[in-house]
């Protein structure tokens, strides 16, 4: 994650983004 903190994102931030992009992913894979 040292990466997204040197880009200027937070921790906290990235997790968000993270689960977020799998949330997405998962609505589309069940047809939502």
């Amino acid at each position: 994650m040292s990466g997204y903190e040197g880009s200027g994102y937070g921790g906290s931030v990235g997790i968000i983004l993270v689960l977020f992009i799998l949330l997405v992913i998962i609505l589309r894979t069940w047809g939502f």
